[in-house]
C-alpha cells in the first residue's frame, strides 16, 4: 500500500476512535454524572412538596409576641408539567391575562428551570385559595402550598421588626450553601434581616408518588426521604411594645424619631420613627402595590430615621463640651462667663436668648439656661488649649472626645444600615478653609452642637446613657436573648453583653457636676415644664438650626438621676424650641414608663400633640396631590363625563398651608443657637468660591 494511503488510513482511524471515545463519555456522562433526565424521572413519578417552617417569633421585655406567624398560600407551578391546563379558568380566577400567563411561566423557566417548582402566584388571597382548591383537577403542574407569613400584633414597630422579601438570584449567590432556593423568603430589613439565621429556621420536604396520570398516589418509600421542618428559634427583646406604641401616636403628622434605652443594660426600649407604616402593608397580595407607594412617598416612611437621620446635636450637645472641659482643665465648675445675649469674640455674633445678667454664672446655671456665649467661648478653649500649641491638635484631641461618645462612629447596634453621624476632620476644613491656616473663630458653632457636626437620634441617646453611667455604656440592642441559646449564638449577642468604659478618665465629680446642671435644666431651666412626680429628672433641650427650614426641636434626658433606668432622645423636625414639642414628649413616655399609667391630664395632653401637625408644606402638598389623584381615578369609574370638571376643580384648589405661628407658645427661653445672618449656616462645601474666615 502506497505510503500516503497509509497515512489517509491512520488518520480516519483516529477520528473513529475519537468518536467512539466522545459517545462512551457522553454515554457515562448521562447514565451516572448528568442529573438532567434523573431529575425529569424523578419529577414524573415522584411529586416534591417544600414545607416551610414557622419562622421565630419576637417578644418584647413583657413577653408579649410583636411579631408572629400566620398562614397564607402560594401557587407554585412547574412548567415541564402544564401541558393540559385550562389556561381560560386559571387566568380568569388570577384575574389575569393569557399573555401574562405565558410571560410568567417563562419567567419561572429562567429563574428556575423547566423541572422545578417555581412560584407563580405568591401569597393568595383566601377567595382565590377557595376558588382554586376547587378546581385543581384542571391545572395540571400547578400546586397550592402552604406559607407561614408574618402577622403583627400590634400594627406597630415596623420599622425595627422590619419585612420579607423573595430572594433574587443576586442573595441566592451571596448565600449559596445556606439552604435557599428560588422563591423563598428572606429578611430585607430591620431585625427580620439582622437575625436571620436565627428566625429562618429549616425547611422540610415530603416525597409523594404520582401515577401516570399524575394522581398522588401516596408517600414516596413510606417517607423514608422525607425531612421535617424545623421552626425558627425566637427572639426576646428589650422592647416595650405600650412605650412604642405610645410613641408612634405621639409622632403623628409629624418627622422625626424618639429614642430610649435603659443605661444599664443597653436594651433599647423605644425605637419610633416618623412617618411610619403598617407593618401588616408589606404581607400578603398588596405587598408589592403597598411597597410601591411607600418607596414614592415623599416623607420616606421606611427610612428608620433613628438610625439614618442625621442632624445637628444643638444644645443637647452641651453636656458633653461641659466634660471634656473639666476632665481637660480647661475650666473648673466655678468658671463663668459674662455673656449679655451674644457671644462677640469672633466678629459674627452668635446670639444667646437669655440677656440677664447671672445666667452664665458658672457651669451649672450655663447648662440649666442653655447660655450659647458660655459654650461657644468653651469650645474655643477646648481647641486652642496651649498644652497642644497648635488649634488644628485641639480639635483632634475634642475629636477623640467626641468619638468615645459615639459620635461620628457606627454604634454597631443589631439593626443593620446604621448611619455614623459626621463629626468633621481636619481635612475638610483645610480644604474648604484654603489650607491648614483656620483657628478656632472658623468652627465656633461647634460649640453649640452646630456648624458640620452631625449625629443619630440612637448615637446621642447613647450619649446620655454614658453620662448617666458616669463614663460606660452598652452597645444599644434590641434583642436581649435567644431561644435554646447556643455558644454559636455569640455571634449574635455576645457583643452586646460587654461594658464599654471609653471616659474612664472622666472623674465622678465632674459627672457629677454636669448632671446636676442638667437636673437643674428639669427643675427651674429650659426644660422646667417636664416634670414627673416622685422622680429626678436629668435633661437638655436643644434647637437644631435648619437652614431648609423652620428650626428642629430635641430633647434628651435620663431619670432618675441617682439610678437611671431610662435614657430618652426626641427629635422632631421643623418643629421649633426643645421645650416646645420634643420635650413633652419624652417627658409623656418617661412618665409611662415610670408610672405604667398616665394622669388624665397628660392623656388630653397625648390627645393634643398626636394631633398636632407639623408636617412642612412642601411634603402635604405631595400627600394632596396624591389624595386628589385617587379621587379623580374614582370619579373616572363612576362618572367619566364628569372627570374633566373634577380634575379642573383639583388643579385650582390648594391645600391647606402649615402655620408655624398657630403652635402652643411654649418659650425655651435660652436654648436657641441663633447666629446673625442665615448666611452663617450655609456650610463651607455648599460655597461657590470659600475663602478662609478671618477671626
Amino acid at each position: 500500500m502506497p505510503v500516503y494511503n497509509q497515512s489517509r488510513s491512520r488518520i480516519i482511524q483516529v477520528i473513529f476512535i475519537l468518536v467512539f471515545l466522545l459517545i462512551i463519555l457522553q454515554l457515562l456522562n448521562l447514565q451516572i454524572f448528568s442529573t438532567e433526565y434523573k431529575l425529569q424521572a424523578e419529577n414524573n413519578a415522584v411529586y416534591r412538596k417544600v414545607i416551610y417552617p414557622d419562622r421565630g417569633v419576637v417578644y418584647d421585655r413583657h413577653g408579649k409576641a410583636i411579631l408572629e406567624n400566620t398562614i397564607m398560600w402560594d401557587l407554585m407551578v412547574t412548567p415541564s408539567e402544564i401541558k393540559g391546563t385550562d389556561t381560560t379558568a386559571l387566568c380568569a380566577i388570577l384575574g389575569i391575562d393569557t399573555a401574562g400567563f405565558h410571560k410568567r411561566i417563562l419567567t419561572a423557566i429562567i429563574k428556575n428551570s423547566r423541572y422545578k417548582p417555581s412560584i407563580f402566584e405568591p401569597l393568595i388571597t383566601d377567595e382565590v385559595y377557595a376558588r382554586l382548591n376547587e378546581s385543581m383537577y384542571k391545572f395540571p403542574g400547578f400546586n397550592i402550598v402552604e406559607r407561614p407569613v408574618r402577622s403583627y400584633p400590634f400594627h406597630g414597630a415596623a420599622c425595627v421588626l422590619g419585612y420579607l422579601g423573595e430572594v433574587d438570584s443576586n442573595f441566592l449567590k451571596r448565600h449559596a450553601g445556606e439552604g435557599y432556593e428560588q422563591g423563598d423568603y428572606a429578611g430585607m430589613t430591620g431585625l427580620e434581616r439582622g437575625y436571620e439565621k436565627v428566625l429562618m429556621g429549616q425547611r422540610g420536604v415530603k416525597r409523594f408518588i404520582r401515577d401516570n396520570k399524575n394522581r398522588i398516589q401516596g408517600a414516596y418509600n413510606n417517607g423514608t426521604y422525607d425531612t421535617a421542618a424545623i421552626a425558627g428559634r425566637n427572639l426576646y427583646s428589650s422592647m416595650d411594645i405600650d412605650l412604642q406604641l405610645l410613641a408612634e401616636k405621639l409622632l403623628q403628622h409629624k418627622i422625626g424619631s424618639v429614642v430610649a434605652i435603659n443605661p444599664k443594660t443597653g436594651g433599647i426600649l423605644v425605637m419610633a420613627t416618623a412617618p411610619s407604616y403598617d407593618p401588616t402593608m408589606l404581607t400578603g397580595a398588596q405587598r408589592r402595590k403597598n411597597f410601591g407607594k411607600l418607596i414614592l412617598d415623599t416623607a420616606r416612611p421606611l427610612l428608620n430615621r433613628a438610625i439614618k437621620g442625621q442632624y445637628p446635636p444643638g444644645s443637647t450637645y452641651k453636656p458633653l463640651s461641659a466634660l471634656i472641659a473639666l476632665d481637660e482643665g480647661i475650666i473648673t465648675p466655678s468658671y463663668g462667663y459674662p455673656c449679655a445675649g451674644a457671644y462677640y469674640s469672633c466678629g459674627r455674633p452668635v446670639k444667646c436668648t437669655e440677656h440677664w445678667q447671672g445666667h452664665s454664672k458658672n457651669l451649672r446655671t450655663a447648662i440649666a439656661y442653655s447660655c450659647n456665649s458660655y459654650f461657644s467661648n468653651v469650645f474655643r478653649m477646648i481647641v486652642d488649649n496651649p498644652a497642644y500649641h497648635n488649634p488644628r491638635i485641639g480639635y483632634l484631641h475634642w475629636k477623640q472626645y467626641m468619638n468615645a461618645f459615639g459620635y461620628g462612629i457606627d454604634l454597631k447596634t443589631d439593626l443593620p444600615g446604621e448611619d455614623d453621624g459626621n463629626i468633621p476632620d481636619t481635612s475638610g476644613y483645610n480644604r474648604d478653609f484654603g489650607g491648614p491656616r483656620w483657628n478656632s473663630c472658623n468652627i465656633v458653632t461647634l460649640g453649640i452642637g452646630q456648624d458640620r457636626m452631625l449625629a443619630t437620634p440612637l448615637q446621642i441617646a447613647n450619649a446620655m446613657c454614658i453620662i448617666a453611667n458616669k463614663g460606660y455604656y452598652y452597645t444599644p440592642h434590641f434583642v436581649d436573648s435567644i431561644e435554646n441559646e447556643t455558644i454559636t449564638d455569640t455571634q449574635f449577642v455576645g457583643k452586646y453583653r460587654i461594658k464599654h468604659v471609653p471616659l474612664e478618665h472622666i472623674s465622678d465629680s465632674s459627672f457629677n457636676t454636669v448632671q446636676l446642671g442638667m437636673h437643674d435644666v428639669a427643675v427651674f431651666g429650659t426644660a422646667r415644664a417636664v416634670k414627673i412626680d416622685g422622680i429626678d429628672i436629668c435633661a437638655k433641650t436643644g434647637t437644631a438650626q435648619n437652614p431648609h427650614g423652620k428650626d428642629h426641636s430635641l430633647f434628651v434626658a435620663f431619670a432618675p438621676m441617682q439610678n437611671p433606668k431610662i435614657a430618652i432622645c426626641v427629635v422632631v423636625e421643623n418643629a421649633g424650641f426643645g421645650a416646645t414639642w420634643a420635650a413633652p414628649i419624652a417627658s409623656l413616655i418617661m412618665e409611662k414608663y415610670f408610672k405604667d399609667t398616665l394622669s388624665a391630664a397628660s392623656v388630653a395632653n397625648v390627645e393634643r400633640i398626636s394631633n398636632a401637625d407639623l408636617i412642612p408644606p412642601p411634603i402635604k402638598q405631595w400627600y394632596f396631590k396624591q389624595d386628589s389623584i385617587k379621587l379623580l381615578k374614582q370619579s373616572q369609574k363612576i362618572n367619566p363625563d364628569a372627570a374633566p370638571v373634577f380634575q379642573n376643580n383639583l388643579e385650582t384648589t390648594k391645600p391647606v398651608q402649615y402655620d408655624p405661628e398657630a403652635e402652643p407658645n411654649h418659650k425655651d427661653n435660652g436654648d436657641t443657637s441663633l447666629i446673625k445672618n442665615k448666611q452663617d449656616l450655609q456650610k463651607p462645601e455648599e460655597k461657590k468660591n470659600p475663602k478662609p474666615k478671618k477671626p
